[in-house]
């Protein structure tokens, strides 16, 4: 019933699916849909393997720039396979330009290169363990409060310099501000000062969905800690490449990046 009543309260603005398969959830960019399946069965969305756990459940999640129309193939124990076509919401982004960025943040030298890439594959292999755990079902709720300076998808130019997009919300709060779990989960990676991102902490919701939350000043966790929702993580702070205090919050289903904005109401102040 928890999973049934998680799902209704995330999509009741939202056209429900219905189709043969069993699948409910954000048929957008950057959004989360959940299934269920045959406990045996196989499941692909594309050609990527998707997870299923013992009861049938499983995830999948949808990138900036997915296409408009993605294949959901699931094959049963029998060999029967089932087909269909999700049609994907596409949306329009941003453009945000910010300057006054230390250029050595921008266009990092050699060696602070090479330490971005270690710190990336540390970043890739917390993101990677693919469990049953079912915290993401849960509600999610802010992980700190403030205005929102940059949302998700918005195409980035630093310092005049076009840049990847930007993947999560931000949050502006005052510099020491407690930053929470939004849901359940374990903490896969917390690191105190990468060159980027500053104190860095990932949590693992279930099911390869993870929140990213960076930049704090002080981490008040470490890897390996169970954390329920509004536990605290850290604190808000203005390392990496910031041009003021604030939080980042990302979140990903494997290597997808998702808009964690899209599972939450609007925030309150």
């Amino acid at each position: 019933m928890r999973f049934l009543l998680v799902v209704v309260f995330v999509l009741a603005t939202l056209p429900r699916l219905a189709i043969a398969l069993d699948i409910d959830g954000q048929l957008i960019e950057g959004g989360l849909a959940f299934g269920k399946a045959e406990p045996s069965a196989r499941v692909f969305l594309g050609t990527r393997s998707v997870s299923v756990a013992h009861d049938g459940t499983f995830v999948i999640g949808f990138g900036r720039g997915e296409p408009d129309r993605v294949e959901l193939t699931v094959i049963h124990a029998d060999d029967r396979v089932e087909h269909q076509w999700l049609a994907i919401q596409s949306r329009a982004y941003d453009i945000q330009r910010i300057d006054r960025l230390d250029q050595a943040m921008v266009s990092p030298n050699e060696a602070d290169q090479a330490r971005i890439a270690s710190e990336q594959q540390l970043i890739n292999e917390a993101r990677a363990p693919v469990t049953e755990a079912r915290d993401l079902f849960q509600s999610f709720i802010w992980p700190a409060k403030g205005p929102i300076s940059g949302v998700y998808g918005s195409q980035r130019i630093l310092n005049g310099e076009p840049r990847q997009p930007h993947y999560g919300v931000d949050i502006a709060a005052p510099e020491g501000s407690i930053v929470v779990a939004p849901a359940a989960g374990i903490v896969r990676l917390a690191e105190p000062d990468f060159f980027l991102t500053g104190g860095t902490v990932i949590l693992d919701h279930g099911f390869g969905v993870n929140s990213t939350l960076i930049h704090m000043r002080k981490l008040l966790v470490k890897s390996g800690d169970r954390l329920e929702q509004g536990d605290p993580i850290g604190e808000v702070g203005a390392k990496g490449r910031v041009t003021g205090p604030h939080l980042h919050w990302g979140m990903n289903w494997g290597d997808v990046r998702l808009d964690p904005a899209l599972l939450l109401p609007p925030m309150t102040q």
